[in-house]
């Protein structure tokens, strides 16, 4: 009983953030027209805020080890932060681009390779090595696809997108590596 209550607060506070944060576009629309959000950019933002909370809530609870919680910590925070720049500003260009979509192969690699490890640390060791893999090989296509010439965009740009995710998701990766010694099996 105590863990669902431990759980129900621990959703009540993912709820409270996500509304929380939403609350800052909201109240800067009544103060600037630079914040122009419709309904179906508060509902995506909002399932984007609670789905990664929720992950977080739901794998900390069988975290290892805290070498374990900083590597999840870091790759939801990664891919929230490529979902979310990708959606506001795009990673290839300025605004909408049909480029853009190629990321969300990203987001694929990751949901299948944490239902193939059930978040196993040398399971998500791999997926996230997965995931830099499939980020230099998008990185290469775009630069081969000449969208470097796309208007807002540039081959500096397009390479320095792909390898800062990339050393996030690498960094996590070894986090998980690290996560597999023994030393660091006390729960903390």
């Amino acid at each position: 009983m105590k863990k669902q209550a431990t759980l129900f607060r621990s959703l009540t506070t993912v709820a409270i953030v996500t509304i929380a944060l939403l609350l800052v576009p909201f109240i800067s629309m009544q103060f600037t027209s630079q914040v122009n959000w419709s309904a179906a950019d508060f509902l995506i933002m909002g399932a984007l805020i609670f789905g990664i909370g929720l992950s977080y809530v739901i794998i900390n609870r069988f975290a290892p080890n805290w070498v374990y919680r900083i590597a999840i910590t870091l790759a939801l925070m990664a891919t929230f932060l490529m979902i979310w720049v990708n959606m506001a500003v795009g990673l290839i260009g300025s605004g909408p681009n049909a480029a853009n979509i190629m990321y969300g192969i990203i987001v694929l690699v990751a949901v299948v390779g944490v239902t193939v490890s059930r978040l196993r640390a040398a399971g998500m060791e791999r997926t996230m090595y997965a995931m830099v893999s499939m980020l230099m090989l998008l990185t290469g296509v775009a630069l081969l696809a000449g969208m470097d010439q796309y208007p807002g965009s540039s081959s500096k740009e397009i390479l320095a997108v792909g390898a800062f995710f990339s050393v996030l998701f690498f960094v996590s990766g070894r986090l998980f590596n690290a996560a597999k010694n023994p030393r660091f099996s006390q729960n903390v």
